[in-house]
């Protein structure tokens, strides 16, 4: 889809990401939502400099974390940017996705940028790839006879922006096989790196089988930049499994979900609430070993992708 003059208008791109773009190093996009709305201070900030440390571990690779502040799209944020998002007082950071771009433009303070608004500010400043912890996808429930239609703009958004996007799988909480459907019919390969199965984002496997597997990065980055020549309009997903140190053993986590989703059914809870919901109350019930196995696969998700990155630019 072409990029709307309007969009690229409003873009505020750091110098060092300008730079990076013209020498044809790489550049890794990354979200801020986790900064604001994923995880406490310090934590929050701690993760968003180890992302961005993990990005310059790629020699020549430079991170561009993605926010809005007073009606711009901001494409790399130097330090005291990432501490004003990460002390924020609760509630004062909107949170931006497709749907609610136009509103945290138009209301002049500070939003965090989910998978589809960050796709869509890094694409407009040239950016081909991605790093974000897990994407969003179908939510369970979301289809068949009492649909409640609980879909992400994130699978939208892959459908129709040509970025490489790298992450964990989808969130364990969602309908996972169903989001594989969907991203299919959006016309988006979906590619596990390393092992036959789908990564389960906080345990290594979901125990469902990926449509594409390679055995590397070097694989990934082969297939990726024949997708985006071909100049399909799609993005590609790239999948790669939490550290094991830090994975949470498959039968654990599985059992925390659904004991949350349980959790949240008694308690009436859907829409915007029920992940965040949800994210904490797997928390509560890991001792804290979901939170850890969260932050290490944020990390390790932007070092494969300066990896990716650096790949596409050599080929």
């Amino acid at each position: 889809m072409p990029i709307s003059p309007a969009v690229t208008d409003r873009l505020v791109v750091a110098p060092e990401v300008v730079a990076a773009l013209d020498e044809g190093r790489p550049v890794i996009a990354l979200e801020s939502t986790l900064i604001s709305h994923g995880l406490p201070y310090p934590q929050n900030l701690e993760v968003a400099t180890a992302s961005e440390a993990a990005v310059r571990e790629t020699d020549g690779a430079v991170p561009a974390t993605v926010a809005i502040r007073d009606g711009s799209l901001l494409v790399g944020l130097d330090n005291a940017a990432l501490e004003a998002l990460a002390t924020a007082a609760p509630g004062s950071v909107r949170k931006a996705a497709r749907p609610s771009l136009a509103a945290a433009l138009a209301d002049g303070g500070w939003a965090a940028t989910t998978v589809s608004a960050t796709m869509i500010a890094a694409h407009a400043a040239g950016i081909r790839v991605f790093a974000t912890g897990g994407i969003g996808g179908v939510h369970r429930g979301a289809l068949g006879a009492a649909a409640s239609f609980d879909i992400s703009s994130d699978l939208e958004e892959l459908g129709r922006t040509p970025m490489a996007v790298v992450c964990a799988g989808p969130k364990a909480i969602l309908d996972v096989r169903a989001t594989l459907e969907y991203l299919e019919t959006r016309g988006v390969p979906v590619i596990s790196v390393g092992q036959a199965e789908l990564p389960g984002f906080f345990a290594r496997s979901s125990g469902i089988g990926a449509p594409h597997v390679v055995a590397d990065v070097a694989g990934a980055a082969a297939v990726v930049g024949v997708h985006l020549g071909l100049g399909l309009g799609s993005g590609a997903l790239v999948c790669v499994p939490v550290p094991r140190e830090w994975a949470l053993p498959e039968d654990v986590a599985r059992d925390v979900v659904e004991r949350a989703i349980g959790d949240a059914e008694t308690a009436g809870l859907h829409g915007p609430a029920l992940t965040p919901w949800l994210l904490a109350r797997i928390a509560e019930l890991t001792d804290g070993a979901s939170v850890r196995a969260n932050t290490a696969l944020i990390v390790n998700d932007a070092r494969v992708a300066g990896e990716l990155a650096a790949r596409l630019v050599e080929g």
